[in-house]
């Protein structure tokens, strides 16, 4: 009986020259099988013709690649990955990794997660590992529970399920087409970028591109795999993970991606509210805040997420191509700094500073003002602390945001009343925010734009956040801890531990209000 390959756990030290060059390398040199098919003809409205093999054709010749010699190695995938797909070979089932995480890998990038493909069903899949569950409905995969990690394990029968529903997908198998490849190469039509869909067997060292992802990721491009308007038609949320792709990895939209974004903007509004928090959280809280936050406005999404923060935009003069910067982008830009695609903070840490900028927006304070709201929530609402801290400060604060005025506050009393009434400012925000009313009065004296009264924030993540800045007007807190120095605690922070959240709060509020010299 053959034994099956086993991913070996062991470290190894991978020195690469940037993937352009790479990429460029394994073209010319590397044994590509490009799988030679005949024009597919495709049911219903679609024209999609496969390569030919040889270039012709509308659609990228297919092509098997050498894991290896695009700078792939086992050591780059999750310890808990390993496990799974280990599992699964083990029983003789074929494993892929499959979308973003082979993506990410090519670039040399840290994946947020590695999905799985199987040929197993889903019920194999249960019965192989012994903290497994069954989670969807609509389609359904596995959540593989391996220590205090989750692995998505999907089944070919599932992803079938899903293309068949999907009737501008359905085509027939090329008759020069092996079964194998058939089914891979169908499996990566139903996914959403031609970047996500390149496929990764870890035993074989296998890359495959069935849809020319490589080749946009070397033109760093983000393409629909079918037309962009019946992508974005079929499902609206592929826009807002469009722009969470882009903005993380500085790509650039294909010509034809970008017009229908922008045409069909105003449909994204027609989603469930939680399904558009979580993909605000995945561009705001995973450290490419201000890329997403650009790509947003320029695509004139902006004004129907966040029209508090459009107009504030739109009053700074900024245009959609802008380059400048103002205080809301700087502070998303400190933030990314702290962050990473597997270091995210809490969706409460990035609504806080939201709300946060719009208290400054209405009433421009003190820098010494501003410090001393941040050490407070950084104390605990520690009044000594905070005059202790404040007093000290000599370094200059950003004199770039009119957001930042001189008030010329001599006294401490004067200080910490100046504090407070920031600090009720910044709740008041938080309640404007959650206000469908006040939302929808946010451009109205922007006739030209898009009306929009969503509100995504719930009621129980605004109580989160509050609980944030409570201590300031309370006072401190009993058994409140400080944290010292700038160490962050990533689980605690993407747990949204209070005090995890409050440090990084204070942290990126006060660096860029007095940004640190280079050399501290």
């Amino acid at each position: 009986m053959a034994v099956p390959q086993v991913l070996v756990f062991r470290t190894q030290i991978n020195i690469r020259c940037p993937f352009i060059f790479r990429l460029h390398y394994v073209r010319k040199n590397s044994s590509v099988a490009a799988v030679a098919v005949e024009p597919v003809k495709v049911i219903k409205n679609r024209s999609y013709n496969a390569s030919d093999g040889k270039g012709n054709g509308d659609a990228p010749k297919w092509k098997k690649l050498s894991s290896e010699e695009l700078g792939i190695s086992t050591s780059m995938i999750a310890k808990p990955t390993r496990l799974v797909l280990n599992g699964l070979k083990k029983k003789g089932f074929e494993v892929y990794l499959v979308g973003g995480c082979v993506r990410d890998l090519i670039l040399d990038r840290t994946p947020k997660d590695f999905d799985i493909l199987t040929s197993a069903e889903l019920k194999e899949v249960l019965k192989i590992f012994q903290h497994c569950e069954i989670v969807g409905r609509r389609f359904p995969i596995c959540h593989v529970h391996i220590d205090d990690t989750i692995v998505e394990v999907s089944s070919f029968t599932m992803t079938g399920r899903k293309f068949k529903r999907n009737g501008y997908n359905v085509v027939r198998r090329p008759p020069a087409c092996s079964e194998a490849d058939f089914i891979r190469w169908k499996n990566c039509l139903a996914r959403d970028f031609t970047i996500n869909g390149l496929m990764f067997d870890p035993f074989a060292k296998i890359v495959y591109d069935y849809l020319g992802g490589l080749e946009d990721i070397r033109r760093a491009k983000v393409r629909c795999v079918i037309p962009a308007n019946a992508s974005f038609i079929e499902d609206c949320a592929r826009i807002l993970r469009g722009v969470r792709i882009a903005g993380r990895l500085r790509f650039r939209f294909a010509r034809e991606t970008a017009h229908f974004i922008k045409e069909l903007a105003s449909s994204i509004s027609r989603l469930d509210k939680g399904r558009i928090l979580l993909e605000m959280n995945y561009m705001l809280a995973y450290g490419s805040a201000e890329a997403s936050l650009r790509l947003l406005w320029k695509f004139g999404l902006l004004e129907i997420l966040l029209p508090i923060q459009a107009s504030y935009l739109i009053s700074q003069g900024f245009r959609r191509r802008d380059r400048r910067s103002n205080m809301l982008l700087t502070l998303f830009s400190t933030l990314d700094n702290l962050l990473a695609p597997n270091r995210p903070c809490h969706s409460s840490l990035w609504i806080a500073i939201l709300a946060f900028h719009k208290a400054l927006v209405d009433r421009p304070r003190d820098p010494l003002v501003v410090a001393a709201f941040s050490i407070a929530v950084h104390c605990g609402g520690s009044l000594s602390d905070v005059l202790g801290i404040v007093r000290k400060i000599s370094q200059p604060h950003d004199t770039r945001f009119p957001e930042l005025i001189d008030q010329n506050i001599e006294s401490d009393e004067a200080l910490l009343d100046e504090m407070m009434d920031l600090a009720t400012y910044v709740e008041a925000a938080l309640q404007e925010m959650t206000d469908e009313h006040f939302v929808s009065r946010a451009l109205i004296e922007y006739p030209q734009a898009p009306k929009s009264d969503l509100v995504f924030i719930s009621w129980t993540l605004a109580q989160k956040v509050s609980a944030i800045f409570e201590c300031v007007r309370r006072g401190k807190e009993k058994d409140f801890r400080r944290k010292r120095g700038r160490k962050i605690d990533y689980e605690s922070l993407a747990l949204g531990k209070l005090r995890e959240v409050r440090h990084i709060f204070a942290m990126v509020v006060f660096d860029t209000v007095f940004p640190p010299h280079p050399k501290d």
